[in-house]
């Protein structure tokens, strides 16, 4: 890919960053971030917290947390999405795990089929901003339409260097998976 392609890429993904298109949806999907012995990161409990308020508003009957387990084989980033989300009120049989993917591409592909086996299409996704122009397109091509959400919160997205160097990480990731790399 050239410089403007990626610098393009840049922009687009800056742009999808500051959008927040939650509407009524089928789903509400957090995509996992880091667990610390049970405990949500500071960047998972801000999408947890930005799910919760969004559910809390009715735009979703269902919300699925995903991600599988780092280093403590106690716990997944998706369990432990579910259980802070309970704690917070939300009830249990509204929520679906993914435990088993480690990538955005897995999470994706185990989503989509979460969703059409139940006759689902839409999906408010959330995580943060920089990350949703990959998850979008990710899911648009396994036949669910996305509407973005970023967490107003998110401890990445407050700092202008920090932003800026997840999105250059993200310009590369969305750059492998248009070339046809899914690790």
């Amino acid at each position: 890919m050239t410089l403007v392609t990626e610098c393009w890429l840049y922009v687009a993904i800056r742009r999808q960053a500051s959008r927040d298109e939650a509407r009524a949806a089928g789903a509400i999907v957090v995509f996992g971030a880091a667990e610390y012995e049970g405990d949500p990161s500071p960047v998972f409990k801000a999408r947890l917290d930005h799910a919760f308020d969004l559910e809390e508003e009715g735009l979703a009957p269902l919300v699925i947390t995903t991600g599988a387990g780092g280093g403590d084989l106690r716990f997944t980033e998706a369990g432990v999405g579910r259980d802070y989300l309970i704690q917070q009120g939300m009830a249990a049989d509204k929520i679906l795990t993914d435990t088993t993917s480690q990538t955005t591409y897995a999470s994706v592909r185990t989503v989509a089929k979460m969703l059409l086996d139940r006759h689902v299409n839409t999906c408010i996704a959330v995580s943060d901003g920089f990350h949703l122009y990959r998850i979008k397109r990710m899911l648009r091509q396994r036949g669910i339409e996305a509407y973005g959400s970023p967490d107003p919160e998110s401890p990445i997205e407050g700092d202008a260097l920090d932003r800026a160097l997840h999105t250059i990480r993200e310009v590369a990731s969305t750059t492998a998976w248009y070339l046809g790399y899914h690790g």
